[in-house]
C-alpha cells in the first residue's frame, strides 16, 4: 500500500480550505450588479389562490420586480418533473400533477411559493414581500397518510382520485398467501417510520444570471447533480437548449439527499434573470428549508412474517402507504417501491415476499430520499420484525438472525424481489460486532444497572442495502426517466500532474482527497500532483452526480477506466520511444518498462513526449494524453453489516442514554479508512436521531408545528456515544475497484439496532414495539402505562 494510495487514511486535502474559512458556497458567489429574492410563502395547506395584489410591494423602496405563477405560466414555463414512472398494479401509469415553481390557481401546502419579490437587497425584498396581499379561499386538508386514505376524504388533486398516486406491488400476492396459511406461526407489525426534516448544514440557494450578449444562461446552486439540474430545468421548464445553460454547483455544505431534486428556486432565479437584466440570488432562511426542503421517510405500513416451528422463515407479506406530500419531488416515486421493497429479503433466505405499496398526496410538503432513501424503512421494518418473531418463538434475536442468514457460499444469490446479491458474509460481521459489543457480557451490565435503577437493553440490527442504481436499461425499464451511469475525464498535463474532472459531486464526502489516492495509486504519481474538478457544467462531462452511495462504486470506476485509457497510450508511447514492443512494456509504480530489462521511461517522460512529440509515433497516435471514460454498472452494489446498540433508560424521566454503539460494515474495499470511519459515524448520528429524538409533525389542518430549531430536536454532540467503527470486507464483483459504497450504512443500520434496545430494556413492561422517536416522553408514558406493579418495580 503506497503511504496516500489506495487503503491509507489520507487526511482530507479539501479541508484545508473549508478550515481557513475559503471554502465557495453558492451564497459566498456575489455577481456584478447581483440583486435578491425573497419568496412569499403560502401560510395555507390548501386554498385556492383568488386573488394575489402585488402593487403595494412593487412600489416598495428598492423594489425592481414582483412576479407571481401567471407571470410564469404566460412565458410557457413548465413544472417541475418527475424522474421516475411508477406503474400500478393494474400496468396504468401514476397519476403525475403539474407542479409549477410559483403556484397557480391553488397552493397545496404551507411554503408553496406563491410569489417572488427581486429588490436591491434582501431585506428589501423581504420587506416588500409583506406588502403582497393574498385573497385565499381556504379549503379542506389532509395532513397525513390517515386523514388522506379516509374514504370521502378532501381531494388535493382531481386526476388523483382518493387522493391516491399510485397503487404497486411486486411478488405474487396468492403464492404468499398460501404459505401464511400453512405457517407453524405469524409474527407480525404495525409501524410508522416518521417524517424527517434533512436539515443540512447550509441551506439551499440560487443565483440565476443571463448574459444578453451571447444569450447565455447561469444557475449557481446547493445541487447534488449539477448536470440533472440543467436536464431538467433546461428540457422541461424553461425550455432552454443545454449549451445556452451553465448550472454550477460550488462546495456544497452538506445534502443527505436533499439537493438531487431540481427545486422551485432554481427555475425562479433563471426566469427571472433576463427579465431584471441582472443576477438574482435567493437564499433560504432556516425556517424557510423546514417548509420547502423535500422532507423524508413517512411511512404508515402493516408486515406479517410466516415462520415454521423452528424459526425458519418461510414468507414475508407488506402493504405500505408512503406519503408523497402535495406534489412529486424529482425521484420521489421510486424509493417508497423499487429503492424499499426489493430490500425486503435483507440478508435472509426467506424464499418468498410479497409487497403492496400504495403513494398517497397529502398536503404537506414534498416528500423524496433522505439518506439512505428507501433502505433504512426497509431495514427498520425488516429488524423490527425478525425481533417480533423473536420474542414470539422465545428465540434469541442473534440466533434466529444466524438461522436465516444468506450463507457466504451461497453468492451469487438471487432475492425473491428481483434483486442479485454479488458478495458478502452476514456471518462475520455478526460475529464481529458481537465481540466488539461485548455481546456475552451484556446480562451482567444489565443486572448491574438494575441495582442503580436504570433500565439497560441491547439490540441488533443485521441490514443489507442496495447502492449505485443500475443498470441503465433496466432501471429505464422500470420507469427511470434518466441514464445512471458515471463518466470521467483523466486529463494528463506535459509535466505528469493530472486534472480529473468527475460528473460526482462531493458535498462533504471527500472526493477531493478519494479520487485524488485512486489516481495516485494507479499511476504511481504523487497524491498532489492530482487536481479533482466537479460541479461545473462548462467543464465537467455529462455526469449523473452523487447520491444513494453511488461515487466511487460508478464515479471511482469510471474514472479508473479513464486511467486505463491513460496507460494503454502510455504504453504505445513507450513502447516506440524504447524501441520495443507495445506487448513488452510494463507500468508499475509510475514506470514504464521493457520487461526483464531495466531501461524504462517515468510517466513524465511519457506525458512531455505526448504533448511535445518530437519523438512520437505520430503515424498511429494523436499528440495530447487525455482520456474520458463512461461506466453503467452491471448491477447494484450491497454493502451491508452488523449494528449493536447497547443503552439505559431512566425509568423515572424516560431519558435515554446510549452506552455503546458498535457498527461493523462490509462496505467492500476500503480506500480511505478514515473517511469510512467518518461516514459510518455521521450516518449512525443520523440514525439515533431519528430513533431517539426527530419527528416532523404537522396539526389536523396541515400546519408545520415542528417548523423550526425550537421545535425539531436534531441530535447534539452529548447525545452521541462513542461509536466504535470496523469493517469486513468482501468485494464487490462486478466493478474492478470492488468497492459497495458507505456513505448511507450508518443511518440504515442504527436506528432498529436503537429502537430494538429500547424494547429490550423495557421488556419487564411488556412493551413489544415502539415507533421512532422513543422520547423521553413517550418512554416515561409507556413505563406509567404499564402495570402499576410494573411502573413500581
Amino acid at each position: 500500500m503506497a503511504q496516500d494510495g489506495i487503503g491509507a487514511s489520507v487526511r482530507r486535502k479539501e479541508d484545508f480550505r473549508f478550515l481557513i474559512g475559503r471554502g465557495l458556497y453558492t451564497d459566498d458567489i456575489k455577481r456584478p450588479g447581483q440583486t435578491h429574492a425573497y419568496i412569499l410563502r403560502s401560510n395555507q395547506a390548501h386554498a385556492e389562490l383568488r386573488k394575489v395584489d402585488t402593487e403595494a410591494a412593487k412600489r416598495m423602496p428598492g423594489v425592481l420586480a414582483v412576479f407571481v405563477g401567471t407571470d410564469m405560466e404566460a412565458d410557457k414555463v413548465g413544472g417541475l418533473p418527475c424522474g421516475w414512472l411508477i406503474k400500478n398494479k393494474d400496468g396504468s401509469p401514476m397519476k403525475e400533477p403539474p407542479h409549477p415553481p410559483l403556484a397557480i390557481g391553488r397552493v397545496r401546502h404551507v411554503g408553496d411559493p406563491v410569489a417572488v419579490v427581486v429588490a436591491e437587497t434582501r431585506e428589501q425584498a423581504k420587506d416588500a414581500a409583506e406588502r403582497i396581499e393574498v385573497d385565499y379561499k381556504p379549503l379542506p386538508a389532509v395532513a397525513s397518510i390517515a386523514a388522506a386514505i379516509k374514504p370521502g376524504a378532501p381531494q388535493i388533486w382531481d386526476v388523483a382520485p382518493g387522493n391516491t398516486c399510485y397503487d404497486w406491488h411486486i411478488g405474487d400476492k396468492a403464492a404468499v398467501d398460501a404459505v401464511f396459511a400453512k405457517a407453524h406461526h405469524v409474527a407480525k407489525i404495525d409501524l410508522y417510520n416518521n417524517r424527517l426534516v434533512p436539515n443540512a448544514m447550509e441551506p439551499r440557494a440560487a443565483i440565476g444570471e443571463y448574459d444578453a450578449a451571447s444569450g447565455d444562461y447561469t444557475l449557481y446552486t446547493t445541487s447534488q447533480n449539477p448536470h440533472v439540474i440543467r436536464l431538467l430545468m433546461g428540457a422541461f421548464v424553461l425550455h432552454l437548449p443545454e449549451h445556452k445553460l451553465r448550472v454550477y454547483a460550488p462546495d456544497v455544505g452538506g445534502g443527505f439527499g436533499s439537493k438531487i431534486y431540481h427545486y422551485a428556486e432554481e427555475a425562479i432565479v433563471t426566469w427571472a434573470a433576463p427579465k431584471v437584466g441582472r443576477p438574482i440570488k435567493w437564499t433560504a432562511e432556516r425556517s424557510e428549508s423546514f417548509m420547502s426542503d423535500a422532507h423524508g421517510r413517512d411511512h404508515l405500513t402493516h408486515a406479517e412474517m410466516a415462520l415454521d416451528k423452528d424459526g425458519k422463515f418461510l414468507a414475508l407479506r407488506v402493504a405500505t402507504n408512503a406519503n408523497m406530500g402535495a406534489y412529486l419531488s424529482t425521484f420521489a416515486s421510486c424509493i417508497p417501491t423499487y429503492l424499499y421493497a426489493t430490500l425486503l429479503a435483507g440478508v435472509y433466505t426467506t424464499p418468498i415476499v410479497y409487497c403492496e405499496v400504495r403513494a398517497v398526496f397529502t398536503n404537506t410538503v414534498p416528500v423524496d430520499a433522505y439518506r439512505g432513501a428507501g433502505r433504512p424503512e426497509a431495514t427498520f421494518l425488516l429488524e423490527r420484525l425478525v425481533d417480533i418473531a423473536a420474542r414470539d418463538m422465545k428465540m434469541d434475536p442473534v440466533a434466529i438472525r444466524r438461522k436465516n442468514f444468506i450463507a457466504a457460499t451461497a453468492f451469487p444469490y438471487q432475492t425473491p424481489v428481483a434483486l442479485q446479491y454479488d458478495s458478502g458474509n452476514y456471518q462475520a460481521t455478526l460475529d464481529q460486532a458481537l465481540k466488539a459489543a461485548d455481546w456475552a457480557g451484556f446480562e451482567g451490565r444489565r443486572a448491574e444497572a438494575k441495582k442503580r435503577g436504570k433500565l439497560r437493553g441491547i439490540g441488533v440490527s443485521t441490514y443489507i442495502e442496495a447502492c449505485g442504481i443500475a443498470p441503465s436499461n433496466v432501471a429505464g425499464a422500470l420507469g427511470a426517466r434518466a441514464g445512471l451511469f458515471e463518466a470521467a475525464e483523466v486529463r494528463v498535463h506535459p509535466t505528469g500532474s493530472v486534472t480529473v474532472f468527475t460528473g460526482s459531486h462531493s458535498h462533504g464526502q471527500g472526493h477531493e482527497t478519494t479520487f485524488s489516492q485512486l489516481v495516485a495509486d494507479q499511476l504511481g504519481i504523487p497524491f498532489d500532483n492530482v487536481e479533482i474538478v466537479h460541479g461545473d457544467t462548462a467543464k465537467i462531462p455529462f455526469g449523473m452526480g452523487t447520491y444513494g452511495s453511488r461515487s466511487l462504486a460508478v464515479g471511482g470506476t469510471a474514472l479508473v477506466k479513464a486511467v486505463d485509457k491513460i496507460i494503454a497510450k502510455g504504453k504505445k508511447i513507450a513502447a516506440h520511444m524504447l524501441e520495443a514492443s507495445e506487448a513488452d512494456i510494463e507500468f508499475k509504480d509510475g514506470k514504464f518498462t521493457v520487461a526483464g530489462t531495466d531501461r524504462s521511461k517515468a510517466f513524465g517522460e511519457i506525458a512531455l513526449s505526448a504533448y511535445i512529440p518530437h519523438n512520437y509515433p505520430l503515424d498511429q497516435l494523436e499528440p495530447g494524453l487525455d482520456e474520458t471514460a463512461f461506466y453503467d454498472p452491471k448491477n447494484f452494489t450491497f454493502p451491508a453489516g452488523c449494528h449493536i446498540c447497547e443503552l439505559e433508560i431512566d425509568p423515572q424521566t424516560g431519558t435515554t442514554h446510549i452506552a455503546k454503539f458498535t457498527a461493523v460494515d462490509d462496505v467492500g474495499r476500503v480506500i480511505n479508512p478514515m473517511i469510512v470511519e467518518g461516514q459510518v459515524q455521521g450516518g449512525v448520528g443520523q440514525g439515533i436521531g431519528q430513533a431517539l429524538l426527530e419527528n416532523c409533525v404537522y396539526d389536523k389542518d396541515g400546519q408545520l408545528v415542528t417548523g423550526s430549531m425550537l421545535d425539531y430536536c436534531m441530535p447534539r454532540a452529548d447525545d452521541l456515544p462513542s461509536i466504535g467503527v470496523a469493517t469486513h470486507a468482501t468485494l464487490c464483483a462486478h466493478n474492478p475497484l470492488g468497492v459497495k459504497g458507505c456513505g448511507e450504512v450508518g443511518a440504515i443500520g442504527s436506528p432498529p439496532a436503537v429502537i430494538n434496545a429500547v424494547v429490550d430494556a423495557l421488556r419487564d413492561y411488556g412493551v413489544k414495539h415502539m415507533d421512532m422517536p422513543a422520547t423521553p416522553m413517550k418512554v416515561w408514558q409507556t413505563i406509567r402505562a404499564a402495570s402499576p406493579k410494573q411502573a413500581a418495580e
